[in-house]
């Protein structure tokens, strides 16, 4: 079914910036929410296809493991990763489980995972590394003190998991109950679906991306939904703006004045995501990038990834299913025909097809007239006069 808000069919001729700024309703976003459940099914199995086979790059701080970081310029120049992966499979007999360059310029460095390696077994590595790679301090000398170690139990980033997953639910609890009573049912239904539909395709381009997933990972994923459910709230606030009394009215169906939320609200969505993006590719672009500070990027990355789905979420997800669902009520359905009715009832009048109206004494073919006999004529009294 198509969904255009009317009045709107001069806007078809505008540009989009005006349509966008205006807000008019020229967006059929609602009426074409088959493809938007298409578009946005495919995603999430796409992603569940990745979490489910390529799983995630989990971080020691929730596999358990050693790491290792030294400058990317060594005496004889930069320092290739298979110079290093052979110094280290020199000093323990194996290689290490990855081995990557980090940064970029001066800020450059390589970064080394391992499995758990005991003291006696770093300093191995350290010193194999100092001979064979012989890394650059600031004075320009290779010095072991710019290697430096980290080793983290497993169990730590289990527990920060566990704690995350309940902060979730607990999350999503005070969510359900917060729309359930400031909007309705249904809204909360749609919002939390939307939630969930960001947290999957979140969660599935970390995993394509193959970031290590570290602590920050998990905290900038809790930030995102409260992002998410913000600019559905905006949105929903619309539309019970615009749906208030409706059912007693004929000129706009529920997704008709849903859909009018969503444009009324689109531009605004848009500018809050923007301004709210800039910040993170910074962190992106500068921290990881040319800091070469992976904490930043694990939390850069989820966050764009983040906010970007739930803005879509919020337009093309949340409200179509609302619609959906406001649409299985009986009212809402005879509230549609109705508008419909009228509307066909105001095209055929502006056509000329009107039928005339029928006069007060007028008498279909077949009938009596009230009062009198089958076949009697108009005017003239049938029977005997009453004296």
């Amino acid at each position: 079914m198509k969904v255009t808000t009317p009045g709107t069919e001069g806007a078809r001729r505008e540009s989009v910036f005006h349509r966008l700024y205006t807000g008019t309703g020229a967006f059929d976003i609602v009426g074409k929410r088959a493809w938007w459940y298409i578009s946005l099914g495919l995603l999430v199995l796409v992603c569940l296809g990745a979490i489910g086979f390529k799983g995630f790059n989990l971080g020691i701080d929730f596999e358990g493991g050693t790491k290792l970081q030294l400058p990317a310029v060594g005496a004889q120049g930069p320092i290739q990763t298979d110079q290093v992966q052979d110094a280290f499979q020199a000093a323990l007999g194996h290689r290490a489980e990855t081995v990557q360059i980090v940064g970029a310029g001066a800020n450059q460095s390589i970064q080394i995972r391992s499995s758990s390696l005991t003291p006696a077994q770093v300093a191995a590595v350290k010193q194999t590394l100092l001979t064979q790679v012989q890394p650059l301090d600031v004075q320009g000398r290779p010095s072991e003190q710019v290697i430096s170690d980290s080793a983290v139990s497993g169990t730590w980033g289990g527990e920060i998991t566990q704690q995350a997953l309940i902060a979730l639910g607990v999350f999503l609890v005070l969510v359900t109950i917060f729309l359930a009573f400031y909007f309705e049912k249904w809204m909360a239904v749609a919002a939390l679906v939307a939630l969930l539909h960001d947290v999957v395709v979140t969660a599935g381009i970390y995993s394509l991306v193959g970031f290590e997933v570290t602590p920050s990972t998990v905290i900038g994923l809790l930030t995102i939904l409260g992002f998410s459910l913000y600019d559905t709230v905006v949105v929903f606030d619309k539309v019970k703006e615009n749906t208030r009394g409706l059912l007693g009215l004929t000129r706009r169906t529920y997704g008709e004045a849903a859909n009018l939320a969503v444009n009324q609200t689109l531009m605004r969505s848009i500018n809050t995501s923007v301004i709210a993006l800039l910040p993170v590719i910074g962190l992106l672009v500068v921290g990881a990038g040319l800091l070469g500070v992976g904490v930043l990027q694990d939390l850069a990355l989820v966050q764009m990834v983040g906010m970007i789905t739930g803005v879509v979420s919020s337009i093309f997800l949340a409200t179509p299913l609302l619609v959906d669902f406001k649409m299985r009520d009986p009212k809402y359905r005879e509230h549609a025909a109705k508008v419909r009715q009228r509307r066909e009832r105001a095209a055929a009048k502006a056509a000329g097809e009107d039928a005339p109206a029928e006069p007060r004494h007028a008498v279909a073919a077949g009938t009596a007239p009230r009062g009198g006999r089958p076949g009697a004529k108009a005017g003239r009294p049938s029977g005997k006069r009453r004296r």
